[in-house]
Order: C-alpha cells, then structure tokens, then sequence
C-alpha cells in the first residue's frame, strides 16, 4: 500500500477545534472509486476529499468529496478545508491570492484575505418556492407545525437544499428532527438572533441521507443562504452566521458580497498531518 500525506483540518471554528473537521488525502492520484468511498466512510466524518491533478488547465487541483453515503459535487466545507491542505502541503496558485479549484460542478474559485479562506459562491441549481406537500413533510420531520415556518425557498447549489426560517435562533436550537422520517430532504434551518449578537441567524443543517444526521458547519447551506438572502434584501452586504452550536461546536462563517460575487469565508486550521495507506 502506498503512502498518501494526509491532513485533518478544522473549518469554520472560532478557535481550535469548534467547527467541522475534514479529512483531506492530499495525494489520490490512482484511487479508485471504492477506495475512496470505503475510506470516507471508514473517517465517518461529514465529508472526506481526494485530491488530484487537474483535468481543467484553468485550474489548480482536482478534488473529489465523499460523505460516508456517496459522493457530492460540491460542498462548502471540504472546498475551504481541501484549499488549506493543498497550499499547506506545497501548492503554489498560478495567479497569486487566488485558488482554483475544480470539482463536480466545475470550477470553483477561492481567495486569501484577512486570513482567512472565502470561496466565491457557486450558482443555484434549483431556487424558488417550495410545494406545499414537500414543505408539509419537512415541518412534519423537524417536529413543527407548518405555521411555524416564516419563509422557505430551494438554495441547492449541488447537495440539494431546502431552506426554512422559523422565528428565532432559539427556535432553530430547541429542534429535535425525526431523522427517519427527514430522508429525502436535505433540509436547512435557520432563524435571527437578537440585536447585539456577534452574529445575524443561527444554522442547522439535517442531512441523513448523507449518512449524517446533522453536519455541524456548512458552507454550501450557507452560501444558498446568503445567495437567497441577499438576493432578496434581507441581509447586509457582510455578516457572520453562527452553526454547530446544538453540537457543541462554535462554527463561524463569514458571508460578503463584492460586486457580483458573494464569498464564503472561514477560519482553517490543520489539526492532525500525516500520512495514511489503505
């Protein structure tokens, strides 16, 4: 068996080990498809990525994000945490400050500033309203009524996102989903803080599916989010979302819209390095 460098790093949190760890395997080049999924469900962690040479000139590697249950196109977490590994472990961009990454929905961009790691928001596949029946079932699994949703849209930008606002961020944190009876749904729920807060809306993120019930920090939820919000001026041009509290977690996310584009950033910081063989 071969050798692979290997890094577990923490995203999102606003200190050590408070946000959503991601195992990168920095060197996949010749793994197959089964190895990877056995090795993602062997971390059990929300998500695990591979990362390869890029198929695209355009960009600067190839990743390929596995949760325990399949593969995903994209995600927000593993972009951020595979673009830390891949520069901790010697990538050089080829246009300074900023990463290209490519992955199932193509070409994602990536920039440094402040610090800290933003990925540029990628388009939403399915936007809109929500039927009603999928709504329905959706209040029915979060063990609320339907009245108690204030607003919902579709944000799915590749996992496949229904969104939901309750009343408040205590709403959202007082939760207690029937995970059965949420497969199917890949739901997001979220809902204001109170003035003064150090951030604007708390996060939940059920995904069963996956193979998880509850991711505890999620960049593509929070970049339809943002997306939704934004679009519909509901939210200021830059602010900080709270997730992973339910979880014990203290995950961070920071939303900023420059021109047309709107970036999701995050604090990343490797926790474990090594190398791994399976």
């Amino acid at each position: 068996m071969t050798a692979r460098r290997l890094a577990q790093v923490d995203v999102f949190g606003s200190g050590p080990v408070t946000g959503n760890p991601v195992a990168v395997v920095v060197d996949a080049d010749g793994l197959g498809d089964d190895a990877l999924q056995r090795f993602a469900r062997w971390t059990n962690l929300s998500e695990t990525t591979f990362l390869f040479p890029p198929v695209d000139p355009s960009a600067d590697y190839r990743v390929r994000i596995f949760t325990p249950g399949g593969e995903l196109s994209f995600a927000g977490h593993p972009t951020l945490g595979s673009a830390h590994a891949w520069l901790e472990s010697g990538g050089v961009p080829a246009e300074a400050d900023i990463v290209v990454q490519e992955c199932g929905i193509g070409l994602v961009r990536l920039r440094r500033a402040d610090g800290r790691l933003a990925f540029a928001a990628p388009a939403l596949s399915r936007s809109g309203p929500v039927d009603d029946d999928t709504l329905a079932a959706t209040a029915l699994a979060l063990g609320i009524a339907v009245d108690d949703i204030l607003s919902s849209n579709w944000v799915d930008n590749g996992p496949g996102w229904l969104a939901v606002e309750l009343r408040d961020a205590a709403a959202v944190l007082n939760l207690t989903p029937d995970m059965a009876a949420l497969k199917g749904i890949k739901a997001g729920v979220f809902g204001f803080h109170a003035s003064g807060s150090d951030s604007l809306y708390e996060v939940r993120a059920f995904v069963p599916d996956f193979g998880i019930d509850e991711d505890p920090v999620t960049g593509s939820l929070n970049a339809g989010l943002a997306t939704w919000l934004l679009a519909s001026g509901r939210v200021p041009d830059a602010y900080v979302v709270s997730q992973g509290t339910a979880l014990g977690r203290a995950g961070r996310v920071y939303v900023e819209r420059v021109g047309d584009d709107i970036w999701i950033g995050g604090d990343t910081r490797s926790v474990i390095t090594g190398t791994v063989a399976f």
